[in-house]
């Protein structure tokens, strides 16, 4: 089932993505940087939530203490804490 986030402080204004098992199977960002977004959707597909989160949680972005990185990362973890 698709999951939605949507993101605070980032230039992307929505997170829409699958997990089954543990793993992320399809991740989509809305709005914000389309290549760095589709290609961070594209690495991080296949991996498990926890190393998802692990690797990108904290990423800031132009002097913001977020990022859509960070913000797939909250996600995640709201995703996890909401199981």
């Amino acid at each position: 089932m698709t999951q939605t986030y949507y993101p605070q402080g980032t230039c992307s204004t929505e997170i829409r993505f699958e997990v089954a098992e543990g793993v992320l199977r399809k991740v989509e960002f809305a709005d914000g940087c389309d290549g760095n977004l589709t290609g961070i959707g594209r690495l991080v597909t296949g991996m498990k939530v926890e190393d998802v989160i692990a690797k990108l949680k904290g990423i800031p972005c132009e002097g913001r203490d977020t990022s859509c990185p960070d913000q797939l990362a909250r996600a995640l973890e709201h995703w996890l804490s909401s199981r």
